[in-house]
């Protein structure tokens, strides 16, 4: 049985493909411990939902760890294009979410600057419009980082691939208690 693929998902198909023979990929597995993390989410997340009217989940602090981590780094928000560098003041954090026609990157813009709401808020109406059939190319360009969160399938850990002219990608996998 084939199912001829959207327009989207061929040119999705066809970047990561590129990437995957042309990127000097590397990939390193290591375990966290998220006791702390688990435990604000534990004790907070009646009294957010309450305020905010959203879950609070674990992406928020992910987003809002990378966020400050790319900031501080650099050269890891960093892209090349033609014979430069070019090296951003801000982080557009590409999000992962699935779809019923497959997985889409929508991104967040400026997440350096977002609160855990914000994020939690901004990843909801990103995820609904991509359920929906409603996203477009333009709410998946300009990421400068992506994170990948295998882990809600069941997965323990993945080789994600970089979505160019992005330079690194974090994947998050099964947690644990």
């Amino acid at each position: 049985n084939r199912v001829a693929m959207t327009r989207m998902r061929m040119r999705i198909a066809e970047r990561l493909k590129d990437a995957q023979n042309t990127a000097a990929m590397l990939t390193t597995f290591n375990e966290i411990d998220m006791s702390n993390i688990m435990a604000i989410r534990s004790k907070y997340k009646d009294q957010f939902l309450d305020k905010h009217g959203a879950k609070l989940g674990f992406m928020s602090a992910f987003v809002a760890a990378s966020s400050k981590a790319l900031i501080n780094f650099p050269q890891v928000n960093a892209a090349i294009d033609g014979k430069e560098i070019v090296y951003r003041s801000y982080a557009d954090i590409s999000v992962a979410v699935a779809t019923p026609t497959g997985l889409v990157t929508p991104v967040l813009r400026n997440t350096e600057n977002m609160s855990f709401y914000d994020i939690e808020a901004e990843i909801a109406a990103l995820g609904k419009k991509a359920r929906d059939g409603k996203i477009a190319i333009e709410d998946m360009l300009g990421g400068t980082f992506t994170i990948s969160n295998g882990g809600v399938y069941g997965s323990l850990m993945g080789t994600p691939i970089i979505n160019p002219p992005q330079t690194a990608i974090l994947g998050m996998h099964g947690i644990f208690k």
